[in-house]
Order: structure tokens, then C-alpha cells, then sequence
């Protein structure tokens, strides 16, 4: 197979998009899926770039689509396993820890979202593979809360095939239109960033709410026992 197939006036000349052309046309199927799994550990790198391109490689020739699909999966995971195993180095314990040095936050919080995520974990972890920039931080907790590692990877393994396959195949059909792609779901990740930074937003505000009320009302009832007195 001739590797330098992708090298048309379509291909990118640099950036991301020129890193991850030459990963393909070095490496094949592998360079596709170590660049995805760059991309699950380096949230920055995108991956509306990364898999539509090595959809255009399938393309092309450059490999086969059944590659370009084995080996991003195949990346997702290996990311996926390593941002896990951070989590589990991190533990339960360092995680209070630093929750408790945090303003604006309470150890009920935190066990709440545990409470949380061991009922919705599942979930979490399937429907965060598909959702961009917590597809890569969803594995995290999962290794905090030791989400048992056969079930992590059998729903990072199925969430990652649906989100890869959506956008390798994307690229696949558009041919030397593929950077389109990154167009619409750079705007969906913005849109999911802002609405998460709102969420935070109205988080802080009600809590910084709640503590400024909560003195006023301690005092309101220290008089009030004071004039029984």
C-alpha cells in the first residue's frame, strides 16, 4: 500500500491536522489511533479534526476504513485506561482532601456526586464518550470511584465506536470537503463548555448566597434568644 496517497493538495500543510496527516501516512491505522490517544490524554487536541481526517485517509486508500475505526477505538481506550488509572492513583482520600481546601464547597458536595455517579456512572461514562471535551475527563472519576475496569472499558469501548464512527465515517463521505466536520462540532464543544461554565456559574452564586445568608439568620436567632433571656 502506498502511504503517500494522502498527499493531495487537500491534505493539510500544518498544524494538528498536518501532524496527525503525517502520523497516517508514517504509521498507517496505528499513527490514527496514537494520535486519538493524544487527544483523550491532551483534551486540546481535537479529535473533530484527528478522526475526520483519518476518515479522508480511508478515503483515499491511504488505509481501510475497518483500520481507521479499529485503531481510533482502539486509542479512545488506551487514553480513556490511562486518565482511569490516574484517578485510581489519585484515590478517594487525596480527592477530599483537596475538595476540603477548596472555597466555596462543602464535603456534602462532593459526597453527593459520589453518591451520584455510583448510581449514574454508567451512564456517565457511555454518554460522556460521546460528548466532546468531557469525553476525555469522564474517565477520571470513573478511576476516583474504582468503577469496576472491565465495565470502564467495555462502555468506553462502545461510547468511543459510536463517537469515532460518526465522525471517521463523516470525513469518509466528504472526502476533501472533511474539515467541514470540525466546523459544526467545534461549535458543539463550545456550546457544551458554555454551558458548563454557566452551570458553575449559578453554583457559585447560589452557594456564595447561601453563606451570606446563613451568618445573618445565626444572628437573627442569637438575639432573639438573647431577648428571652
Amino acid at each position: 500500500m502506498d502511504l503517500m496517497t494522502l498527499a493531495l493538495p487537500q491534505e493539510p500543510a500544518g498544524g494538528i491536522a498536518g501532524w496527525a496527516a503525517d502520523l497516517v501516512d508514517t504509521l498507517g491505522g496505528p499513527g490514527a489511533g496514537l494520535a486519538i490517544a493524544l487527544e483523550n490524554l491532551f483534551p486540546p487536541l481535537p479529535s473533530e479534526v484527528i478522526l475526520p481526517l483519518t476518515g479522508f485517509a480511508a478515503g483515499q486508500g491511504v488505509i481501510t476504513l475497518f483500520s481507521a475505526l479499529f485503531w481510533t477505538t482502539l486509542g479512545s481506550v488506551v487514553g480513556a485506561a490511562a486518565l482511569y488509572g490516574i484517578g485510581v492513583l489519585f484515590g478517594r482520600e487525596r480527592m477530599h482532601a483537596l475538595w476540603a481546601k477548596l472555597p466555596l464547597v462543602k464535603a456534602t458536595d462532593l459526597e453527593r456526586t459520589e453518591a451520584w455517579f455510583a448510581k449514574h456512572g454508567t451512564k456517565a461514562v457511555l454518554l460522556g464518550r460521546m460528548v466532546p471535551i468531557f469525553r476525555s475527563l469522564i474517565s477520571v472519576p470513573a478511576g476516583v470511584e474504582r468503577m469496576p475496569l472491565p465495565v470502564f472499558l467495555a462502555l468506553t469501548t462502545l461510547g468511543s465506536l459510536v463517537w469515532n464512527s460518526v465522525l471517521v465515517l463523516a470525513g469518509y463521505w466528504l472526502g476533501d470537503q472533511w474539515d467541514t466536520v470540525g466546523t459544526y462540532v467545534g461549535v458543539l464543544s463550545k456550546i457544551v463548555l458554555a454551558l458548563a461554565l454557566a452551570a458553575v456559574a449559578v453554583y457559585v452564586t447560589v452557594r456564595v448566597r447561601s453563606r451570606r445568608r446563613a451568618p445573618a439568620g445565626t444572628a437573627a436567632r442569637h438575639r432573639r434568644g438573647t431577648r428571652r433571656g
